[in-house]
């Protein structure tokens, strides 16, 4: 019984310290790779690209497994709209926004708007409270998260269309969460990735088919951008991402959406050499003392 609860403890250990820092580090490499990819191919036909590959993957899956499908109409009607919220809205427009012009700091930092989103609207639509500690953390995060961005850009000129897609993308994101945390379906893994993937990829088909050429580039750094965006987003941080919704706070799991623009840097700079400016470094630690404020003073652990 002894050795029985020890390895439940270390399970639980592995999914709140490990967990957190694995979809950090996947997710926030995902726009340096979207912006690679972008290069050889139009935003609908890329995602469309990405989304083949994971649905190649859990296809066979399902007929290995046979995983139960959802009970009734609208267990299926839960899954299809986190589907269309996350993999067609969120993902499409940040493609989108980044084809137009915007960067990917400026994504991150419009994407790290979103726990101040969700703390506004948890509380009504998730029966969350939001408590003032949580509060400090939140601004202690935004504040460190404009400063890691603004010390990285210049002054660009960005469409209208591309920061309207960015913003799009922000709420279809938190829109997502939100859905998640309070009608998620607790379906196998395998049934809920092939229906929400195949929501995002008929949307993403339907639209490049309508409005661009179709052209791609077949280029190494493009099978390594659908490669990684595939396998590293969609299969395991996205997976990892609705995952902790279900076990902890709405807020308390967007509040990690801070170390996105400061992880993103990083890995701009470890991969594309990208400069990491000082004042962008104190602006990393201030992030995170805010992610560390609100997950210490949150009621319910995501374990």
């Amino acid at each position: 019984m002894v050795h029985v609860l020890d390895r439940k403890k270390g399970e639980d250990f592995l999914w709140s310290r490990l967990n957190p820092v694995l979809f950090i580090v996947l997710w926030s490499s995902g726009f340096t790779f979207v912006k690679m990819g972008l290069a050889y191919a139009q935003p609908m036909t890329f995602l469309a690209l990405r989304y083949v590959v994971v649905l190649a993957v859990f296809l066979p899956l399902f007929f290995v497994f046979r995983p139960p499908l959802p009970k009734n109409a609208v267990e299926w009607g839960h899954l299809a709209t986190v589907g269309l919220l996350v993999h067609a809205l969120y993902f499409g427009l940040v493609y989108v926004a980044i084809y137009l012009g915007v960067s990917a700091g400026g994504m991150g930092l419009i994407a790290s708007l979103q726990p101040i989103l969700v703390a506004v609207l948890a509380p009504r639509l998730a029966g969350e409270r939001v408590s003032a500690r949580q509060w400090l953390g939140l601004g202690l995060g935004l504040g460190g998260t404009v400063l890691v961005i603004v010390s990285r850009l210049d002054v660009e000129a960005t469409s209208l269309l591309g920061l309207l897609s960015a913003f799009g993308a922000l709420a279809g994101l938190t829109a997502g969460t939100l859905y998640e945390k309070r009608f998620g379906v607790s379906s196998h893994a395998v049934t809920s990735n092939l229906v929400q993937y195949g929501v995002g990829f008929l949307l993403a088909l339907c639209l490049a088919w309508w409005f661009e050429d179709a052209h791609v580039a077949w280029t190494g750094e493009l099978f390594l951008s659908v490669g990684y965006l595939a396998i590293g987003n969609s299969l395991i941080s996205t997976t990892l991402l609705l995952a902790m919704v279900r076990r902890g706070e709405a807020l308390r799991v967007s509040t990690m959406f801070f170390m996105v623009p400061p992880t993103a840097a990083l890995t701009a700079w470890a991969l594309l050499g990208e400069i990491l400016p000082r004042p962008a470094w104190a602006g990393m630690v201030l992030a995170s003392v805010g992610v560390a404020i609100v997950v210490r003073s949150s009621r319910a652990p995501i374990s």
